[in-house]
């Protein structure tokens, strides 16, 4: 997922995906060590949405704290 993409969602639209990459991640995560999957490049691009994600939130919120001071 291109950080331009996730720019574009709402707030809500951005925890909403974070829970699903969460899952996403959980559930591969679990068929790795239940031996049943071996797909590390997933597990390793999931983990990259996460941050993308994480910090595009954490920019709106640093965001919305100097305009409110301002």
């Amino acid at each position: 997922m291109k950080a331009e993409k996730v720019r574009n969602l709402t707030d809500e639209e951005l925890r909403q995906q974070e829970r699903d990459l969460n899952d996403q991640l959980f559930k591969l995560k679990f068929q790795l060590n239940m031996g049943q999957t071996e797909s590390l490049k997933k597990i390793r691009g999931l983990r990259r949405d996460i941050a993308r994600v994480k910090t595009i939130a954490r920019e709106r919120e640093l965001a919305g704290k100097t305009e409110k001071r301002a």
